[in-house]
């Protein structure tokens, strides 16, 4: 029996979680099932459940909860030996202090920097810091927000890429890639939501090349279910990947829109399925 708790799969049995923590019912119902299909919005508690209490389950969440939010994601491209932008991450005010005493931010980096909160989407709490003022703003301002709960920020070397970030999206087996382009040159930002346009046909070779770091990367850490966000320098010879964020939430608009992404989403599921030992 294959249990879905994914509103837009149908499978033997549908059960919506949304909104709310599983219960008995729930537990019950996975420990009845031969698989488990979960939405994108899955709680912690809910894969957790599922994870125990059955042998397969999809989408795999278990780096997206081991390793939370952003300061979570460095940590984990550091363990995973993977090229990323040069960071140093404070889990709370209190850290960014004692590690600041000797002014260890500003000679560890030179102006701009990028200022990152720990939570966040669509680079809505990302920022470009251009002297040691914005930096105590910001600093500041994560200080009031730590009083009300929302805790942790790291600090990132400004990587420059002519306003272009790669976006590869992992659905199951199927890997697809496209540019995001800020055209604004006050832009700092190149997402979708901040004006940048999507490219499918720019640098083939790069984007290749990072579909192969992604798959590589997939397979040692079991994520099936991403969209990864990298970036290529302008002053890197080389123009190695740099790995920037996961984003287990990510847009449909480059995917061809939502119906598109349902039905990708929709054929990875069944041949998942289908590719389960038989009991």
């Amino acid at each position: 029996m294959i249990l879905s708790f994914h509103p837009c799969f149908e499978s033997d049995r549908n059960i919506l979680c949304a909104g709310r923590l599983p219960d008995e019912s729930d537990l019950s119902a996975i420990q009845g099932a031969d698989a488990v299909i979960l939405p994108q919005g899955c709680r912690k508690e809910l894969f957790e459940m599922a994870a125990r209490n059955c042998r397969h389950v999809f989408p795999d969440y278990r780096t997206r909860f081991q390793y939370p939010g952003k300061i979570g994601q460095i940590r984990l491209f550091r363990e995973m030996n993977v090229p990323c932008p040069r960071t140093i991450t404070f889990d709370n005010i209190n850290q960014y202090h004692q590690q600041n005493q000797s002014g260890s931010v500003e000679t560890f980096f030179s102006f701009p920097v990028v200022f990152k909160f720990n939570w966040g989407g669509e680079g809505e709490t990302v920022f470009l810091i251009n002297n040691p003022h914005e930096l105590r703003k910001l600093v500041n301002r994560a200080e009031q927000l730590e009083k009300a709960n929302p805790k942790g920020f790291l600090i990132q070397e400004y990587i420059p890429t002519d306003q272009a970030v790669l976006r590869v999206v992992v659905i199951g087996n199927e890997v697809r890639s496209y540019w995001r382009i800020q055209d604004n040159p006050d832009c700092f930002m190149a997402n979708l939501s901040t004006g940048a346009r999507i490219d499918y046909e720019k640098d083939p070779d790069l984007q290749q090349k990072a579909i192969l770091d992604i798959k590589a990367f997939c397979q040692k850490t079991g994520i099936n279910m991403a969209g990864f966000d990298l970036l290529f320098s302008t002053k890197d010879p080389d123009q190695t990947p740099l790995f920037l964020e996961i984003n287990y939430f990510f847009g449909r608009k480059g995917l061809g829109g939502s119906k598109r992404l349902y039905q990708i989403l929709h054929k990875e599921i069944q041949a998942w399925i289908d590719a389960l030992p038989q009991s």
